[in-house]
């Protein structure tokens, strides 16, 4: 889960870059600047996935990923791209660890 989940948030991280970038002729420095730090934020969101409170960080970081879609409106659309991607990633991350813990249990008792 840890793994998958912290592919999408520096996936996002540099997806956010290049949405800051076509945003730099058009809007004000205060968008570039909040842009830039919701980049920085998903990117070292992903180093504490480690813990419970990385994913719900990175939940809530989501949120702010929409909102960017004021400042670039295509994004509105690659926010919940994204945001699909990030369920995807605990769902199937949560599965994969439940695999993972009954094979090991399984090696566990037939050694």
């Amino acid at each position: 889960m840890r793994v998958l989940g912290a592919s999408v948030l520096v996936m996002e991280s540099l997806t956010l870059g290049f949405a800051i970038l076509l945003a730099t002729k058009d809007h004000s420095n205060a968008a570039l600047i909040y842009g830039s730090i919701i980049s920085l934020l998903l990117f070292l969101t992903a180093g504490t996935l480690k813990r419970r409170s990385g994913f719900y960080i990175g939940s809530a970081l989501q949120i702010f990923m929409i909102a960017f879609g004021f400042v670039v409106p295509s994004y509105f659309l690659i926010g919940a791209i994204f945001i699909g991607l990030w369920v995807a990633a605990i769902v199937v991350g949560r599965k994969g660890e439940a695999a993972r813990a009954a094979l090991m249990a399984q090696a566990r008792e037939n050694p």
